[in-house]
């Protein structure tokens, strides 16, 4: 099941139902078993604390992933600053619903294996996230 919770904004997602079934289809499609995934909407101070507090960081982010996966079944938290997707877009010239779109599933496909630290798992990060991103209906 996916949840989706807000931590000191405001937010509410659209498409609740629609977005569910698309992230289900694409870890389907990753050969791996959906369970619990909380999506957590948050400002870019809460995501920066966390990120100093969790990973010892000390910069902004648009998406922190904890993973709680077991074998296939996929499992985790992805904590997502509102923030920092809105200057995302502007920067890259992409509406505020792609952007948030294309972090929730970069969340996931972190949590279905997929690493983006060299630039090869990047490029292929980026490949995958396009690839499901061409697969909304909604």
């Amino acid at each position: 099941m996916i949840y989706y919770h807000q931590e000191d904004i405001a937010f509410d997602v659209k498409n609740k139902l629609s977005l569910r079934k698309w992230i289900n289809e694409a870890i389907k499609a990753e050969g791996k078993t959906p369970s619990a995934i909380t999506y957590i909407f948050c400002s870019d101070q809460y995501l920066l604390e966390l990120n100093r507090s969790a990973l010892n960081h000390d910069y902004y982010t648009d998406i922190i992933t904890f993973d709680y996966c077991e074998e296939n079944i996929v499992s985790g938290d992805l904590f997502i600053s509102i923030e920092r997707v809105e200057d995302n877009a502007n920067k890259l010239g992409v509406t505020f619903l792609d952007e948030l779109h294309r972090v929730m599933i970069h969340g996931v496909l972190h949590l279905c294996g997929y690493k983006d630290k060299s630039k090869k798992d990047e490029e292929l990060m980026r490949e995958k996230e396009d690839y499901y991103l061409n697969l909304r209906s909604f």
